[in-house]
């Protein structure tokens, strides 16, 4: 099993599409709360399904369940809590969610998770690979940051 994760954040598109071309991904799984901001660039829901289906023949599919709560998000983003109690927080909201019973292991495989994070070390996406592996029982399965 293969999970790849990848943050638009601080990519240009030429970079973004490269690097999940390369990847050998075969889709993209949105895990942001927000797919449709105006501040997501080329990430925007609509224009990014259209632009990894052309540029990189990826599939692209929004799985909200795997994203924060408002509640939980706006909180680590004021800096009113430190990054462990948001994982807590957040590993304890997909436990609740039954996220491994819900989300199919065949869209996860061989997929790439993407939220808008940079990089994976303090991001949900980075969480969920780690979570789902775990609950999964793989083990074995790699998890590689596109960066």
């Amino acid at each position: 099993m293969k999970i790849f994760t990848i943050g638009f954040t601080e990519k240009k598109a030429e970079r973004f599409f490269a690097l999940i071309k390369l990847s050998g991904t075969k889709r993209v799984v949105d895990v942001r709360l927000n797919n449709v901001s105006q501040l997501s660039g080329f990430a925007k829901k609509d224009d990014l399904k259209y632009f990894l289906k052309e540029i990189c023949d990826v599939d692209y599919v929004h799985i909200p369940d795997l994203a924060p709560t408002k509640e939980i998000l706006s909180p680590y983003q004021k800096k009113e809590i430190s990054w462990q109690q948001y994982e807590e927080k957040f590993l304890n909201l997909m436990s609740k969610r039954n996220i491994e019973k819900h989300v199919k292991l065949d869209i996860i495989n061989e997929g790439c998770l993407l939220c808008s994070e940079h990089l994976p070390h303090q991001c949900h996406r980075r969480l969920v690979a780690n979570y789902l592996k775990e609950a999964w029982g793989k083990s074995d399965a790699t998890v590689r940051d596109l960066v």
